[in-house]
């Protein structure tokens, strides 16, 4: 499926219908971005599961914060 939104001035911009209903968010709901090393950007629904675990470790893991941990475990 392809969509093609704009961004406004302020960096935002309007999830497409068609790409709202893929991924079955509605509003309040959480998305996550990701981008590789050519670009290409990955949209996810957010799991209410995933944000609790990311917020209670959020603190705990910064031994792990470098450009090569987010490459290694990205698929994790």
């Amino acid at each position: 499926m392809l969509a093609v939104a704009k961004i406004n001035a302020k960096g935002q911009t309007t999830i497409p219908q068609d790409i709202r209903t893929a991924l079955h968010v509605a509003p309040g709901d959480l998305i996550t971005w990701s981008v590789d090393a050519d670009g290409t950007a990955t949209v996810r629904r957010a799991q209410p599961l995933d944000i609790d675990y990311l917020r209670a470790v959020e603190g705990t893991l910064s031994e792990w914060n470098t450009a090569a941990d987010q490459e290694a475990y990205r698929d994790l």
